[in-house]
């Protein structure tokens, strides 16, 4: 008799360096229990310094990866990150369509850590119009916020129109209003503990951490997502993924690897390895 496993599929881009992208949310569904998929929508050629290159893969590449794990595989919830480019976006609205996971987790990847931009700006109208309605959850930071308001453009010196636990409420509202189930804005740009606001139709959730004195946090945004995205594939209720997904990300910082030169990427298999 086969064993039914939990499957999870990540729809992103690679990260050479190892810390974000496809690589962090293998590494997390595996640390929670989930058996990963993939589909890489671009190649970066990255490390803790920063994004020396991008290469997004033609659409029919990634249409044609959709294809061969969703025809198989009975995957239950599907976190998207970095998506490149217009093309991209489409194939992966189409394949959501047709194959109608239960849950769809959307991190809307625009701009590494680094500053360098991970999303063509022509891209974003595409994001915001196939995608948005498609998803359980969004989890923009709040410059990727500002970026769907159009309150600013991708660029990280252009953000900062979002400022307080208020200003991410009033965000998330609106946000929900373009389609998706539910919102889950990070507020690590906002001063003061780590603050993190989950819209739903119902109200309100603040899930509220220390802010971690850190410096290596690659991957956090990537981590979280694909959190939840586990959390949810494994049956927990929305609100308890993203508070078991809030807390194993706070671990993960709390543990972070010290590697390279820049910013070290946070430990997926803090759990396993122990507190080094």
């Amino acid at each position: 008799m086969q064993t039914e496993y939990t499957i999870a599929l990540t729809i992103a881009g690679s990260d050479s360096g190892g810390g974000a992208g496809i690589q962090a949310d293998l590494k997390t569904f595996s640390a929670l229990g989930v058996y990963g998929a993939s589909v890489i929508t671009a190649i970066t050629s990255q490390n803790t310094l920063g994004v020396q290159a991008v290469e997004n893969l033609p659409s029919v590449c990634v249409a044609s990866q959709l294809e061969s794990v969703l025809s198989d595989l009975p995957v239950r919830a599907i976190k998207i990150g970095m998506v490149g480019d217009a093309a991209a976006i489409r194939a992966i609205a189409a394949a959501l369509y047709k194959y109608k996971p239960q849950f769809v987790v959307l991190d809307p990847v625009m701009v590494a850590k680094s500053g360098d931009a991970l999303l063509q700006a022509e891209a974003l109208d595409t994001l915001r119009a196939e995608l948005l309605p498609l998803a359980s959850i969004i989890t923009p930071n709040t410059p990727e916020a500002e970026a769907l308001l159009g309150l600013s453009n991708l660029s990280l010196q252009d953000w900062g129109k979002i400022n307080s636990i208020d200003e991410m409420k009033n965000a998330a509202a609106a946000l929900l209003a373009m389609g998706p189930q539910a919102v889950y804005i990070k507020g690590g740009h906002i001063a003061g503990d780590a603050c993190d606001i989950l819209a739903m139709k119902n109200g309100f959730r603040e899930f509220s951490a220390p802010r971690l004195d850190a410096r290596h946090t690659h991957g956090t945004g990537c981590t979280l997502s694909s959190a939840i995205a586990a959390f949810l594939a494994r049956g927990f209720p929305l609100e308890e993924a993203a508070e078991r997904a809030k807390q194993y990300v706070f671990e993960a910082i709390r543990c972070a690897l010290p590697l390279g030169q820049g910013i070290g990427p946070v430990h997926h298999f803090h759990a396993l390895w122990g507190d080094e």
